[in-house]
């Protein structure tokens, strides 16, 4: 029996707030007065969409994600909200009209196509509007690292080497130069989050809620144990614990604020 192909939102909330945070730190650096329409790309279950309607509570906001379990966990959690929640796949959505603020926060990533991908999104803004990204770009570190190298050195190498995309985010100065032709302003940036993880080799709980996902979809429920126990190995001597059980973990994210 294989894995619902569906996000989870339990596994994904584990880490909530790690994964949240970099979100909150875009929104800080956003200079916009009263922004009319707003679409929040990769919503998943609302957490950023509904601060952006604190924040901006007269904006007409819309999130907009994939996946069917995420949305419903927003709308649960929010029944009362004017936001609207719409299921779409970011690859091919369109705005129903212009926007002031297209935010996404680690969801691009799984996309490719980003040199055409960002510029179409800048061009859904209306004049002076924002478009507002996060991105993770840790795919050099062990914690992903690890994925390709236990693929490789194991009998599903055949089943899974497709699946692997090694650098899905481009260094900063390629978004520089991908939007620097249809942006009237760029401001881009990195971080690295020294994550505080607790529990037994909690990295692999973090990467089984994202990264690990389409490789662990495609393997039974045998060969997923062997899999995550062969991964587990090779995470947890790069990302040993100290003797209070505190996991410290990197994590590098890539920002980008555009302006048409």
């Amino acid at each position: 029996m294989r894995q619902n192909d569906d996000w989870n939102p339990r596994i994904y909330g584990t880490f909530l707030w790690e994964r949240i945070r970099p979100a909150i730190d875009l929104l800080n650096r956003l200079d916009l007065s009263v922004p009319r329409v707003i679409y929040d790309l990769g919503c998943g279950a609302g957490h950023i969409t509904r601060r952006l309607a604190a924040r901006w509570p007269s904006a007409k906001l819309t999130g907009v994600d994939a996946s069917p379990a995420m949305l419903e966990e927003a709308r649960r959690d929010d029944p009362n909200s004017t936001i609207t929640w719409v299921e779409a796949d970011i690859a091919t959505w369109e705005p129903a009209e212009p926007a002031d603020l297209i935010i996404s926060n680690a969801a691009l990533h799984w996309l490719d196509g980003h040199a055409t991908l960002l510029p179409r999104l800048l061009g859904y803004l209306r004049p002076g509007g924002v478009l507002a990204v996060q991105m993770p770009r840790n795919h050099g570190e062990p914690s992903h690292t690890a994925i390709y190298e236990t693929v490789e050195a194991g009998p599903w190498r055949e089943k899974l080497a497709p699946l692997l995309r090694r650098r899905p985010v481009a260094a900063p100065e390629v978004y520089f130069e991908m939007l620097m032709p249809v942006a009237s302003s760029i401001d881009i940036w990195e971080t690295v989050y020294l994550h505080t993880l607790h529990g037994d080799n909690p990295v692999v709980d973090w990467t089984s809620g994202t990264g690990l996902r389409p490789v662990l979809q495609a393997l039974n429920s045998e060969e997923r144990a062997d899999f995550l126990a062969a991964y587990g190995n090779r995470v947890a001597l790069a990302y040993p614990s100290s003797p209070d059980g505190t996991t410290l973990f990197p994590f590098r994210r890539l920002f980008v604020v555009a302006s048409r």
